[in-house]
Parts: structure tokens; sequence; C-alpha cells
């Protein structure tokens, strides 16, 4: 299968994951959700650029090589600054991370979307302010451009507790958004008086033509209008959870691009199959291995079949 066509632009946090493990040992990896998707979807083949404030550190200097490594183009927004943003995921036994944030989210510019094929956004930079105004801005702008917009809510309470904010913010994106993925997580948090894949379902009537909801170890559920097709997960030995998410979006925007897809109105089972089975196996394959570290295209077999 060829290599994916087009350009995508990933805009949001970039920090370092501060990874402490249930027996206190820890380790510094890159992380940040917009960056872990920019990295999985350059692995993928994908040509990536990733929009995110870096700090001149040494957090900063990780973060650039690992970026490099992956062959993402990294764009340093302004104003620049000298720290790099930290999140501490502190894993219980499980391998399940809870995190703590220390960063700052206020670029003053953005790219133009209208140079790209598929933008996409989320996490804390689509909610914490002033950069969520700014984000928002620019999923206006690619929708004017006709640029297909992709969001992820990754939603992380610890950094922005209010929940109807949230929610608020939320809703507009989804409304301009044509695939989103959320987590059984971020539904529960979102909408409690809705049992998750209902939520999902909600959404998917809001507008997207695509609607993914990951249940870590049940697999995922992938709607398309009034179509909705469970997928289930291979069999894996987790060594932790983070990023898998992360890799899940990575891996189904590089299948819509591989495709073509990214003008698509809607799916049928078929398509929403193939791409929610590559996205599984995307997760498992990072769930793995310590760390958000997404797999290459030569790990992600319907990719190089």
């Amino acid at each position: 299968m060829p290599a994916a066509d087009g350009r995508a632009l990933v805009v949001g946090e970039a920090l370092i994951d501060l990874t402490r493990d249930s027996s206190g040992h820890e380790s510094a990896h890159p992380g940040g959700s917009p960056l872990n998707v920019a990295v999985g979807m350059a692995r993928l083949d994908v040509s990536t650029v990733l929009a995110a404030q870096v700090g001149d550190d040494e957090y900063g200097e990780l973060l650039r090589d690992h970026v490099d490594a992956s062959d993402v183009d990294l764009r340093s927004l302004p104003p620049h600054r000298g720290d790099t943003g930290t999140a501490l995921a502190e894993l219980d036994d499980d391998g399940a991370a809870t995190y703590r944030f220390e960063l700052d989210w206020d670029p003053t510019e953005m790219p133009s979307a209208d140079a790209f094929d598929l933008v996409h956004v989320g996490s804390i930079a689509t909610v914490l302010t002033p950069g969520a105004d700014a984000v928002e801005r620019l999923v206006h702008d690619a929708v004017r451009a006709g640029v297909p917009v992709s969001y992820d809510p990754n939603i992380r309470l610890a950094i922005t507790p209010d929940v109807e904010v949230v929610r608020e913010r939320v809703d507009r994106i989804v409304s301009c958004s044509a695939i989103v993925k959320l987590s059984d997580e971020d539904a529960r948090v979102l909408r409690p008086d809705l049992e998750p894949t209902a939520y999902a379902v909600h959404l998917a009537a809001a507008g997207p033509r695509l609607v993914a909801l990951t249940r870590g170890g049940d697999g995922a559920v992938l709607i398309s209008g009034d179509l909705v097709v469970d997928v289930a997960p291979p069999v894996t030995e987790v060594a932790d959870t983070i990023g898998a998410g992360d890799s899940f979006m990575a891996a189904l925007l590089a299948g819509i691009l591989v495709r073509g897809w990214t003008r698509r109105l809607s799916y049928d089972r078929e398509a929403l199959t193939w791409l929610g089975d590559l996205a599984v196996r995307a997760a498992a394959i990072t769930c793995s291995r310590p760390g958000a570290d997404p797999p290459w295209r030569r790990e992600l077999r319907p990719l190089t079949g």
C-alpha cells in the first residue's frame, strides 16, 4: 500500500511525561497528546507538521530530538519561553496513568490551515486559555478553507476542572469536526447521564462524519451516521497505557489519508472495520512498551500489506 498522500497539521501541547510507577521509580518521556499524534502519524509515513510551544531548556531539546527522529516538522509557536511543560504521570499496579500538569498555553500565531489537507486538534490545547481561543479560531479557518478537522478532547480535569466550560468547548469543536475520537472515560466525564456509546452516537449526530470511541481493553466503537461497528482489540501484554489513545488517533488518521478518505461524507461497514482494526492494533503496540512509543509503518500490518 502506498504512503499516505496529503499533509497534516497537528496543533497543541508538547511536554515531558515524568512517569512515576507504583514502586516510586521515575523516568522522563516526550509526551502531550498532540505531540504523540504527530509522531504517530509521521511514523506511519504521513507528512506531518506539529505546531507547539517548546522551551529552550533540556526538556525542550529532548522533545526536539524525539520529533526529529520521527521526521515530524516542528513549528515552535511564539511567544518563546525557557521552560518546557511537564506532566507527572503516576502509574498504578495495572499500568494505568493519572496526571498532574505544569504548563502554559498562549500561542500568539498559528500556521495557515489552508496549507494542509487535514488539521488535527485536541487535548489541553483546546480548553486551556488563552491558547484555546486561538485553536478554536484555527478550526473555523480550516472549515472555511474546506480543510477537514479531526479532534480528540482527551479530557484532563487536573488542569481544566470546570466540566461545564470544557463541555461547551467540546460541543463547539465537535460541530466543526469531520472526525472525532474520544475515550469512554472522556464520555463519562462529559455526559455522566449517558452510557459512553450512546454519547458517541449523540456526537455523531452533531455533524462529524466519523466518531470513534475507545474502550481500553474492550476495543473500540466506530460510528458513521446510523452505522455502529464494534472492533475487538488484539491480545496484548500491557507495559502501560500511556499514549495508547494517541496511537489509535494517529493510525485512524493515517488510514483515512492512505485511503484518500479525508473528504468522504460517510463510511460503510467495511471502511469502519478496516479503520478500527488498524487503530486498535496501533494502540496495542503502544501498550506493549513503556511510554508513548507509537508503532512505525513496518510494524502495522494493515498498512504494509
